[in-house]
């Protein structure tokens, strides 16, 4: 810079080339600014060498090492937990801050969080003493499965989005549907094919949703209201959800009474005159579901009788097998799925029992039209040749979202790393464990079996003293919750027919004959203080 003088208030700064006066304040003000856009410089180029790689190859291995024997430690502890989680509502609000941290926290620090604020607020699925409503398995395999799915990152809308997620989903579900010994017409060879969805939740939407939009284009959009929806009073509660979704009039819905006479399951006759009756209304009757393992009592509903009547009366007949369809892999449970050649649609929830991961539900129909006239999209943005020349599948158009995930990975290692003997041998060692829990209750005078034991569900409850009914229920509540807070296992209740009862389910892949008799002493204890009260 040049020499310079000051001159009646006006710094004189001497350059090469010219001469500028400048304002003492202003000379101030620009050389700010140089600073300025000098530290920006230098932030940028500081900023350029830390830039978050959130995939670095290197820190993938080492993290995932540590991740995996995390979650391998927790298995191996797994019984030292609490079954069911013991903590009051809001526990976590004063464990963790009010934002999220503006610098990195080391992995160090999130798995002790993990272990010390997470893991006592978990009730473990997992666990083999976890007896609770239906089961959620988990595997190494479906494990592995799910690391390659989340690994890999796609989103396999249609075909053109990944191939292979597109194909290796038809192939698996063929696959399956081959195990369940399903009717041809469910196979992707012909007109129908299976797909993944999230639950049977969303299996049931989907079909009823396509049921409607059947009918709806045969008898006109405006007689929507006259639609009639029919299960049992055992259906899971997810069909009525379906129903309000799909604009089914409450009135509409009739929801058919089961009793112990057949074990709960819906009766025929019952849904003949149901339909005789709305068909002499005026009304429209287009959607049956029926059950294969009820969520109260593992109850299966006569699938031929009630398919006969489904498709004398044009009505779409949907069979929901969320549990129990797994066992029906085996050739000794087959039988509780005959008359499915008569059904629309059936689904079977892969994560419940076949030991793969959540969440795969798989949802077969015999016509897979009736799904993309339903549910197909086609904008601009999402147009391609092989969609356009109809040479693929694109489960876009069988499904309520757009976006899905690699599901089928997980499926494919499952019957790929255990076969599907290993399989059908896993399952029934876990309905032989039933029949163990069942001979124990049954040997002690002061419970009694409910209903009977088809799968893996036991349903039983203290016997009422004096013929108490209000009683009894009263008191095999209290035995409920005291055998929860203990941390021993966890089971929940139902009702049917007026009368509480306790539901023990087995399908965890841990549990052995070891952990029921446990389970069981910890009933028997339980019930015995109860007593002496």
């Amino acid at each position: 810079m040049g020499e310079g003088s000051i001159n009646k208030g006006y710094y004189r700064l001497y350059l090469p080339i010219n001469t500028i006066e400048l304002k003492p304040k202003l000379f101030t003000k620009l050389y700010k600014h140089e600073l300025k856009a000098t530290q920006e410089k230098q932030e940028m180029e500081n900023g350029s060498r830390n830039v978050l790689k959130p995939m670095d190859s290197e820190q993938l291995r080492e993290y995932g090492h540590r991740m995996v024997d995390f979650v391998a430690d927790y298995y191996k502890t797994i019984e030292s937990f609490p079954v069911r989680s013991q903590v009051q509502p809001g526990y976590l609000h004063n464990l963790l801050p009010d934002s999220a941290p503006d610098h990195p926290d080391t992995l160090e620090q999130v798995l002790e969080d993990v272990k010390t604020k997470i893991l006592p607020g978990v009730t473990h699925w997992q666990s083999p003493s976890f007896f609770a409503f239906y089961p959620s398995n988990s595997s190494v395999a479906g494990f592995l499965g799910d690391i390659l799915s989340t690994g890999l990152g796609i989103v396999g809308f249609s075909w053109i989005t990944s191939p292979a997620a597109t194909e290796l989903e038809i192939i698996v579900l063929d696959w399956l549907a081959k195990l369940l010994n399903l009717p041809e017409q469910f196979l992707s060879e012909g007109n129908g094919g299976g797909v993944i969805q999230g639950s049977a939740s969303e299996s049931v939407h989907v079909a009823m949703t396509a049921a409607r939009d059947k009918v709806l284009r045969r008898v006109g959009k405006n007689a929507l209201g006259k639609l009639v929806v029919y299960s049992s009073d055992q259906t899971h509660s997810s069909l009525q959800k379906a129903c309000q979704i799909a604009g089914i009039h409450p009135e509409n819905c009739r929801v058919l009474k089961a009793d112990s006479s057949t074990n709960y399951t819906l009766r025929p006759e019952l849904l003949q005159e149901a339909v005789s009756r709305d068909l002499e209304a005026g009304l429209i009757p287009f959607f049956l579901g029926a059950n294969v393992g009820t969520t109260s009592s593992g109850a299966v509903d006569p699938l031929a009788s009630l398919g006969k009547i489904a498709n004398r009366n044009e009505m779409w007949f949907h069979v929901d097998a969320a549990y129990a369809g797994s066992a029906c892999i085996c050739p000794e449970y087959r039988q509780y799925i005959d008359g499915v050649e008569t059904a629309d649609s059936f689904n079977m929830n892969a994560h419940k029992w076949l030991l793969t991961n959540f969440d795969c539900s798989l949802l077969w129909v015999k016509d897979q039209s009736t799904l993309t006239e339903a549910f197909s999209t086609n904008p601009e943005y999402l147009q391609n040749k092989a969609s356009q020349a109809n040479l693929v599948v694109d489960y876009k158009d069988w499904q309520i979202a757009l976006s899905r995930r690699f599901r089928s990975l997980k499926l494919w290692m499952v019957l790929r790393l255990y076969g599907a003997e290993t399989l059908k041998n896993y399952i029934r060692n876990h309905i032989k464990l039933a029949t163990v829990f069942e001979q124990l209750v049954s040997q002690d005078p002061n419970f009694e079996v409910i209903t009977p034991r088809i799968f893996s569900l036991v349903c039983f409850r203290m016997v009422p003293v004096d013929n108490d009914e209000k009683k009894c229920n009263d008191r095999n509540r209290e035995l409920l919750e005291a055998v929860n807070s203990s941390g021993k296992l966890f089971i929940i209740h139902t009702a049917l027919s007026g009368k509480i009862f306790l539901r023990f389910s087995i399908g965890a892949p841990l549990t052995e004959e070891k952990h029921i008799k446990e389970a069981w002493k910890v009933i028997q204890e339980e019930a015995s203080y109860l007593l002496r009260k």
